[in-house]
């Protein structure tokens, strides 16, 4: 039972470490670094 444990909390770490990877990558290709979309730019 220990071992099942402990390879449980692993999973759940590495899910959490990977799902914030994806969401900040995803982030970062959206917005600049003033916070601003860069596709609601306008090109003149």
């Amino acid at each position: 039972m220990l071992f099942g444990d402990i390879l449980y909390i692993i999973a759940i770490v590495l899910f959490v470490y990977l799902t914030f990877g994806i969401i900040k990558n995803y982030y970062k290709t959206k917005f600049d670094e003033e916070g601003y979309r860069k596709d609601m730019y306008e090109d003149d």
